[in-house]
């Protein structure tokens, strides 16, 4: 009875999974079309599609203005890039977190890897560590995520094994004190700094330029493209670590690849993005919801919206109050704490 009873609600998921790797790949390219030509200097889809088409020589749909291109090109692309990169990079990373937890509530902060990157950036600021130049912020703070990881893969250790809840204490700890330590750098910041250290503690995409976009590319979609390899295997982790083991999964091997691809991903999106919360925590719990556990669909699935959503969540904030910019870390907590909790109220029931 029990098989007969689950034989719909899987068939249902799979029908959503499916929807779903449709849509979203649509939905993504009209957030990116209608992102790049919202602003102070407007451009229609045409003429975006138009701009697009000019390096092919193929002939305009729609006549365009060279500021337009120029805009599109030099500022707009990039951040919008830039976002797509970051909110595809978070998604997927707390996809596999809660995966590898067993928690649809984990977090990729949860490690630790963005309190140790808000200390290094902190730090940097204050004590004036300007070894890579404009890039010594972002770097400093990629570092602190990794060595902030790497503490924490010594403090799990067991016999050589990873236990996983002492990895998930261990980040408890490490994010308090790395708090304590970012709280310590504010109080002894200048004015200068402490606006510094409190925008990019925030997040926000406004740095966003094409050697940002290139240095953070190859870290962040190492993460995209790899993670969703090890669908399987967090399949598996779903019946517990003995009964994935007995299905031929190397369990702690598997840990270990997850810990290092999400703390490059999430690290590299935190040191050129700043702190932005909720992506990788709403977004594969919404999926979930919708497609069901299945991390085949779910990870490419966590991808493709958090991309999205982080695009239009970057255009809320820079528009919502022009010319002024509102961080995005603001735009993701307002939006996302209150649908987070609607679906901790909402429970199951209408999506099963």
């Amino acid at each position: 009875m029990t098989t007969l009873s689950a034989a719909p609600v899987i068939s249902r998921q799979r029908a959503r999974a499916a929807t779903a790797l449709s849509v979203l790949p649509l939905l993504l390219l009209l957030a990116i079309t209608f992102a790049v030509g919202t602003g102070a200097v407007h451009i229609a889809p045409l003429q975006v599609l138009s701009i697009f088409l000019a390096p092919l020589g193929i002939a305009p749909l729609q006549a365009y203005e060279e500021q337009q291109a120029a805009v599109l090109w030099a500022i707009r692309l990039p951040r919008v890039v830039l976002g797509l990169l970051v909110g595809a990079g978070l998604a997927v990373a707390g996809a596999a977190m809660q995966g590898l937890f067993r928690n649809p509530l984990a977090d990729p902060g949860l490690l630790g890897i963005s309190s140790g990157a808000s200390l290094a950036a902190a730090m940097s600021v204050v004590l004036g560590f300007t070894m890579f130049g404009s890039y010594s912020l972002p770097v400093a703070a990629f570092l602190g995520s990794l060595l902030a990881t790497a503490l924490i893969y010594l403090l799990s250790q067991d016999r050589g094994r990873v236990n996983v809840t002492t990895m998930l204490l261990s980040g408890i700890a490490i994010n308090a004190l790395c708090g304590a330590g970012t709280g310590l750098m504010t109080f002894l910041a200048t004015d200068e700094q402490l606006r510094t250290i409190t925008f990019w503690s925030l997040g926000s995409l406004g740095g966003a330029t094409w050697p940002t976009v290139i240095s953070a590319l190859p870290l962040i979609l190492l993460g995209v493209v790899a993670l969703p390899f090890t669908a399987r295997a967090l399949n598996a982790l779903m019946l517990g670590e003995s009964g994935a083991a007995g299905l031929g999964i190397n369990v702690q091997a598997v840990k270990w690849l997850i810990v290092i691809l999400v703390a490059l991903s999430v690290g590299a999106g935190v040191a050129v993005a700043g702190t932005i919360g909720f992506v990788g925590l709403v977004v594969p719990h919404l999926l979930r919801l919708l497609t069901g556990p299945n991390h085949r669909t779910l990870l490419p699935a966590s991808a493709l919206l958090g991309a999205t959503l982080l695009i239009l969540a970057d255009l809320l904030s820079r528009t919502i109050a022009m010319p002024a910019e509102v961080p995005i870390g603001i735009v993701t907590a307002l939006l996302g704490a209150p649908f987070f909790l609607y679906l901790l109220r909402s429970g199951r029931k209408e999506l099963t």
